[in-house]
């Protein structure tokens, strides 16, 4: 029988467990246990009698080994005296080979017999029972092979290996057994039972020595969580070793970031409870004193650069409180400061002298000569599918560059954000001189495809169907291609693209798109859009921050399901500039300006976008802000024709000095835009619309000019909006990912061709409005809403990242507005994708 040990979890030092034995038995039938290794086998030999000289070694036994193989392992040879030491030497020699599962050296007159039980051969390698661990996963790196001989030593071996997978699955009540179906010829069948068993979970993390900070905060700031029932979909709660000493180190850089410069985590250990199901996590801390910042300085040893120069790339000031962070930034930031002066190889070292007795540290920033290393050669290993230079043009140096920690640290980066990989190294060795190195960049690719099915619902487009196919590295060549379907109870749309982000091998970003857009637009007037067509794109990063991307559009427009309405009797009412009595308004119709514009239209437009982005991150940024000018120009072809531009930006400013917590802080939005029609069909469909997205508390469209008497948001050429937030943190667990906001939105919306009263196109009969003939044409009444009064919409809102998406409310009950604006309590969305 196999004694199967349940695992020893091996926590790196730190952690205790208590490990618990069990022993599963097997039936005396063909299929077994695997045996016990032959150091616990091993046949008792009959001493072997000293004196005389052995004349012949006899082998019984051996079918696969030859005769002369197992002699070649002992230590005696025919004509050797019979000498007990060395015979049993060559009876343990014979078992280390691992080719015998029993083996015995007696004495027969002057001949040596050597008994032999061969081990088996292994004919193939099973498992049952994972679920898991697929069984090519569990099949790697074990020592046992099909055709290689059977080891009881190597099957306790593999058996542990195995447990060692599942442990770090969170698994450490698994167990594995190792079974033998022995078949003809000496041949066996190796079968390892496993029993899974459930996720081990941290049920609770205690932190000792802790003054500064409670035990909440110090759990928000470590990677490994408490079980909870909301994180049925998420990992964060398994124990995961790794992720214990990933904690400690979470820990220290919070305890610097802070001014402890003497933290230290004393011990981390993890006790398994009996029954193996949950572990309790003890962090032991020292937080020392909290020290604040002294004198700073930069102390340059290059020749004819001032340390002095340097000092606005510190990010540190006499009297902040440390801040480790804000060191590794400096030295980041007076390092390429230096190459930039063009001082390729520098070193930069920050020394900090602490005054325990007045808790204050002194940095200086020792500026210096790096080693002089230049790149040989760049060789690229594990990208089977990804082409060498979708690799290559991510390298922040070239061959014969100056090679630096900085530079390889940047590519390891840009590889790692371009989403091919799942691993990525970037490792120098030495080259063929002392200054040269040969750079090995090692990728472990993975799959880029994407099959989305999601759904949600939003104010705006109701309930809703998304379905997404996209694939990021298409055929290794970096080209992104997507395919993209949403049904909607308001609004259907397809789009296909193909973006190639280094078009023609340089910097430069073409894509083109191909579209179809069908919307009900109840929420701004009655009728319905749809619009077909293509755009092309082209875009060129001056540098990190500064870009600027250019586009064609053609679009095929129709706007249609616009009602007729019918007419009623109204009594006096001013008409344009005209006074009737009594007139006749429509009743349940689409305006006038929506119902002369209803049919095909083409629209070709030129545009270009110029953008300058300083934010720390493009997709959550917390600090940093951003500016964008835009201009788009239609009339080369077309029904229209016009110069739009748009001009927009943001700051995030971090409360993170004033309230200790990164959730904290402000971000700053406006913008503005202006329509210059240049002809005379100008179609309401490339005004601007205010309210909605871009106005909370008021209804997409229902802010600005409105038909009088149909209600209808017929759009401006002018609008201006602005937005201030506060985000903050809620009184509730942060791994519930909901996060808090208070907002005040402002803007307007003016002007349109309504100006002089006059109707473009014949509209409605006049009789319609009880208007004489002589009066001439005129147009029916805008809402007097029609200027530049700003409307203002005020709330809270909360965001709500779950296991199924996105959950965003906003509530704006606090609104200033302008007769016959629409207004909107509650705005709502949410969506997922899986």
């Amino acid at each position: 029988m196999l004694v199967a040990a349940a695992l020893a979890v091996p926590l790196s030092g730190f952690v205790s467990v208590l490990a618990q034995d069990r022993q599963s038995a097997a039936p005396a039938t063909q299929s077994g246990s695997a045996p016990k290794s032959a150091a616990h086998t091993r046949s008792a030999s009959r001493a072997v009698a000293a004196g005389g000289l052995i004349q012949q070694i006899r082998i019984e036994g051996a079918q696969r080994v030859e005769p002369g193989t197992i002699e070649s392992y002992m230590l005696v040879q025919p004509g050797d005296p019979f000498d007990p030491d060395r015979i049993d030497r060559s009876l343990k020699t014979l078992y280390a080979t691992g080719l015998f599962s029993d083996v015995s050296l007696t004495r027969q007159g002057n001949t040596l017999v050597v008994k032999v039980v061969e081990n088996p051969v292994i004919n193939r390698i099973a498992f049952e029972g994972n679920h898991k661990l697929s069984d090519d996963q569990l099949r790697a790196d074990l020592q046992l092979r099909p055709h290689g001989v059977f080891t009881a030593a190597a099957a306790e071996a593999d058996r542990q290996h195995i447990l060692d997978l599942y442990a770090k699955k969170g698994r450490y009540d698994a167990h594995v057994d190792p079974k033998l179906i022995h078949l003809a010829n000496n041949e066996v069948d190796v079968v390892f039972e496993i029993n899974e068993g459930e996720t081990t979970l941290t049920s609770k993390i205690v932190f000792v020595g802790n003054q500064a900070f409670d035990e909440s905060r110090l759990r928000e700031v470590i990677a490994s969580r408490q079980q909870a029932w909301f994180r049925l979909l998420s990992s964060s709660d398994e124990y995961d070793p790794d992720r214990v000493k990933y904690d400690k180190e979470l820990l220290r850089r919070f305890y610097l970031k802070n001014g402890y410069v003497d933290f230290e985590v004393k011990n981390a250990t993890a006790e398994l409870s009996p029954d193996r199901k949950s572990f309790v996590l003890t962090f032991t801390l020292s937080e020392g004193e909290r020290y604040r910042v002294g004198k700073v300085s930069v102390d340059s040893q290059l020749h004819k650069l001032n340390g002095d120069d340097l000092l606005p790339d510190v990010q540190l000031e006499t009297d902040d409180w440390y801040d480790g962070d804000a060191v590794e930034r400096s030295v980041n930031l007076i390092t390429r400061d230096v190459q930039a002066r063009g001082y390729p190889f520098v070193e930069v070292k920050p020394r900090i002298s602490r005054n325990k007795a007045k808790h204050i540290v002194d940095l200086v920033f020792i500026v210096g000569d790096g080693p002089r290393v230049y790149v040989e050669r760049i060789d690229i290993q594990g990208n089977t599918r990804t082409e060498d230079k979708v690799i290559r043009r991510q390298f922040a140096f070239a061959e014969g560059d100056a090679f630096s920690a900085d530079t390889a640290k940047t590519t390891r980066q840009r590889l790692q954000d371009l989403g091919y990989f799942s691993n990525v190294n970037v490792t120098p060795s030495p080259g063929s001189a002392p200054d040269k190195a040969i750079i090995t960049t090692a990728v472990q690719e993975k799959s880029t495809g994407e099959l989305s099915l999601g759904g949600g619902y939003s104010t705006d487009a109701g309930a809703l169907l998304d379905v997404g196919i996209k694939e990021k590295n298409l055929l290794g060549t970096g080209v992104q291609a997507n395919a993209n379907a949403v049904l909607a109870q308001y609004q259907n749309s397809i789009d296909l693209s193909l973006t190639d982000p280094y078009f023609l091998d340089r910097n430069l970003v073409a894509g083109v798109d191909l579209f179809y857009v069908d919307i009900n637009d109840f929420f701004v007037a009655q009728y319905s859009e749809r619009r077909g067509g293509v755009a092309f794109r082209l875009g060129y990063d001056f540098n990190e921050h500064i870009r600027q991307s250019l586009n064609y559009t053609f679009v095929d427009r129709d706007v249609y399901n616009v009602y007729e309405g019918y007419p009623y009797l109204q009594g006096p009412a001013f008409i344009g500039p005209v006074l009737v009595p009594e007139h006749y308004a429509l009743f349940g119709g689409t305006s006038y300006y929506i119902r002369a514009q209803a049919n095909w239209t083409t629209l070709s437009q030129f545009g270009q976008t110029f953008t300058v982005d300083y934010r720390d991150s493009p997709t959550n940024p917390h600090a940093g802000w951003l500016a964008r000018l835009g201009v788009d120009a239609a009339g080369a072809g077309g029904s229209s024709a016009f110069i739009r531009t748009k001009v927009d930006g943001q700051a995030f400013i971090p409360l993170d000095a004033f309230t200790g917590n990164s959730d904290w802080g402000i971000s700053l939005s406006a913008g503005a835009g202006q329509l210059f029609n240049l002809g005379q069909n100008e179609q309401f469909i490339d005004r601007f619309f205010l309210g909605g997205d871009n106005l909370r508390g008021f209804l997409p469209g229902g802010a600005g000019p409105h038909d009088a008497f149909t209600g209808d948001a017929l759009g401006g050429r002018f609008i201006y909006t602005q937005s201030t937030e506060l985000h903050f943190p809620l009184p509730v667990s942060p791994d519930l990912g909901v996060s808090g906001r208070a907002f005040v939105d402002v803007g307007g919306l003016v002007g349109a061709n309504f100006e002089n009263g006059r109707c473009p196109g014949s509209g409605y009969p006049l009789s319609y409005f009880g208007i004489p003939t002589n009066a001439g044409s005129v147009c029916p009444p805008i809402s007097s809403n029609y200027n530049y009064a700003p409307r203002l919409g005020a709330g809270v809102g909360v965001s709500w990242q779950t296991p199924f998406g996105l959950i965003n409310i906003d509530v704006a009950p606090f609104v200033i507005k302008q007769p016959q604006d629409q207004t909107e309590l509650i705005r709502f969305g949410f969506g997922t994708r899986f």
